[in-house]
């Protein structure tokens, strides 16, 4: 094999990741998928697409080997193939953040105006956590809390927040988090616990961007 084709070889392989990412419900099954593992028919009702066309993208994740699966019974359960993969997808989503104008404007329309912030306010709001000071709330499903959450952060659900809200000291400023910058559930926690007279904000990262910035994760899984 000479260099040409050597170097156009080496190329092709790279562009089977950007292939595969290359569609908007490829790049949020990613982002889906970097909260823990899901079957195909929970990752199709989170997308709001058929179980059939949910496959068809997996299929071409797994083509470029982004993601794994295996059989659980009847079902087929699906994960990100490494951390990296979801660090592939915070990049991604911040390059195209700081170079698109029109996904920045997007992001300026969401509901609730989130907490941006740097690695000395990450370390700032985590020691703030760890003295009380602050309340910080994980509003996803409760799979993807025990899967990884930040650390201090306590697991209610959006279902249940309401049900639940006695459990938060009304003397606290409570700061929610959902999956990232993309999602709306903790725009929507903000809500209800504005409409309570609570004092609260919300905060873009999720586990993908903590990790990104080299901070630490907790689990409540028991790995054996």
């Amino acid at each position: 094999m000479n260099k040409r084709s050597l170097k156009d070889l080496l190329y092709e392989q790279v562009a089977r990741v950007g292939s595969a990412v290359a569609s908007p419900k490829r790049l949020e099954l990613l982002e889906v998928l970097a909260q823990g593992e899901k079957t195909v028919e929970q990752l199709a009702g989170e997308l709001s697409i058929d179980i059939k066309l949910a496959s068809a993208h997996l299929k071409r994740l797994k083509a470029a080997h982004l993601v794994a699966s295996r059989r659980s019974g009847k079902h087929v359960v699906y994960q990100l193939s490494g951390h990296d993969v979801a660090l592939l997808w915070v990049q991604l989503r911040q390059v195209a953040e700081e170079h698109l104008l029109e996904l920045h404007q997007a992001l300026e329309r969401m509901v609730a105006n989130p907490d941006r912030l740097t690695p000395m306010a990450r370390e700032q709001l985590l020691a703030q956590a760890r003295l009380g000071e602050i309340i910080v709330i994980d509003v996803r499903p409760k799979p993807e809390y025990d899967q990884a959450h930040l650390p201090c952060a306590r697991s209610m659900p959006l279902s249940e927040l309401v049900s639940r809200l006695a459990e938060l000291p009304r003397n606290r400023e409570i700061v929610a988090y959902c999956r990232g910058p993309f999602c709306l559930m903790a725009d929507e926690a903000l809500q209800i616990l504005k409409s309570q007279g609570r004092r609260a904000r919300k905060l873009s990262d999720g586990v993908c961007e903590w990790q990104a910035a080299g901070l630490p994760l907790e689990s409540t899984l028991v790995h054996s």
